[in-house]
């Protein structure tokens, strides 16, 4: 298994270690619904390091990055930051990303830990196609870039005590390079997936020891504390974030997912899938994605059945869990049409019962 430049950080502090995306990865410290809500109520620090970074640079950057993504690119300013997806020409979606607009020629791409080779290898075909030269234009650097997630209110805060620049009024989604605890060229985004705000911090590899220590040092006093993997989960499934092969994989469009609010059908952007992606959203797809909570005692599963009252087959759940800041089991799911409105009375099959649960809008959390 791959070792993150935290990895023996997380075994000094007897974290539950686990196999994720290769990488020997902390499942949990403390305890999931203790580490959720410290973020939720305070902040805590998570090592991301194994998510990918791909660099697109030169005089097609823009072009290749607008070909290959559903959000507007164009809309983009420097320091500026987009959530998006890569179409996989088959009406689904290879992954869902972060786009960081560094300049008009040069664009960071955030991928997901499991598809990392797979978002590689289609990086590079198109990259092919459309003339941009890999290893140069299009370029890896995902064994080079460590990455911490400081998230939480009190994470901003927090954080201001490394760096000499104002970070605590940046806007979401955007990011800074900065001098941050004598590291020089930190990229210092508002970036996360938990919902509670903080932000996403990367530097190279061999900064990662002097990061995680000025980190956790500046954090003390807020009461900081490691998160590991599960909460991360349960805390982006409370604010309906999507993760990928759950909630959104080669089967299914952002259309169908609800992401239709990054799929921009703006004059200029010719990305892959356009014409399906259009024409599904004028016709109403047969299938969404859509939050339910349970009414019945029980928590969903990725892959459970959802029914309808007569014990028809209307869809699956994707990702469910006890929500610790809710106070309820929630879920998400494919579910037919007709059965989309919020307060639609549907039931899980889990194990032999069909337990009754109802759709509502998400997030399930608000702040």
């Amino acid at each position: 298994m791959k070792r993150t430049a935290f990895t023996s950080f997380h075994e000094e502090l007897g974290a539950k270690m686990a196999e994720f995306a290769g990488y020997n990865m902390p499942i949990e410290y403390t305890g999931i619904k203790d580490e959720h809500m410290c973020v939720r109520e305070k902040l805590g620090v998570f090592d991301v390091s194994h998510m990918g970074e791909f660099w697109v640079k030169g005089p097609k950057a823009f072009s290749f990055v607008q070909r290959l993504t559903t959000n507007d690119v164009a809309a983009l300013t420097d320091g500026k930051i987009q959530y998006s997806c890569f179409p996989n020409g088959k009406g689904g979606i290879v992954d869902d990303l972060l786009v960081y607009c560094i300049d008009s020629e040069t664009y960071l791409l955030v991928v997901n830990a499991a598809n990392i080779e797979k978002d590689w290898a289609w990086c590079c075909k198109n990259a092919e196609e459309m003339g941009l030269e890999v290893g140069k234009e299009l370029y890896n650097a995902s064994d080079e870039i460590c990455q911490l997630a400081v998230q939480g209110p009190l994470a901003l805060k927090a954080m201001q005590k490394l760096i000499d620049v104002p970070v605590e009024d940046m806007e979401y989604y955007t990011f800074k390079k900065v001098n941050m605890a004598g590291i020089e060229n930190v990229i210092f985004s508002t970036t996360g997936y938990t919902g509670s705000g903080g932000c996403e911090i990367y530097v190279a590899n061999e900064d990662g020891e002097k990061l995680w220590n000025a980190v956790m040092e500046a954090g003390k006093e807020f009461g900081l504390q490691p998160i590991g993997l599960a909460a991360r989960d349960t805390l982006r499934l409370e604010v309906g974030f999507c993760l990928y092969g759950n909630d959104i994989d080669d089967e299914h469009s952002p259309i169908e997912a609800g992401l239709g609010w990054i799929t921009k059908f703006v004059d200029g952007n010719d990305f892959i899938d356009r014409e399906f992606f259009e024409q599904q959203k004028n016709d109403k797809p047969k299938r969404r994605l859509k939050g339910f909570e349970m009414i019945d005692r029980g928590i969903p599963r990725h892959g459970y059945k959802i029914e309808d009252a007569e014990g028809n087959e209307i869809g699956e759940v994707t990702s469910g869990t006890s929500a610790p800041a809710v106070g309820k089991s929630v879920g998400m799911g494919y579910v037919k049409e007709g059965f989309y409105k919020v307060d639609t009375e549907i039931y899980i099959r889990v194990r032999n019962k069909a337990l009754k649960a109802k759709i509502v809008k998400i997030p399930f959390y608000k702040n």
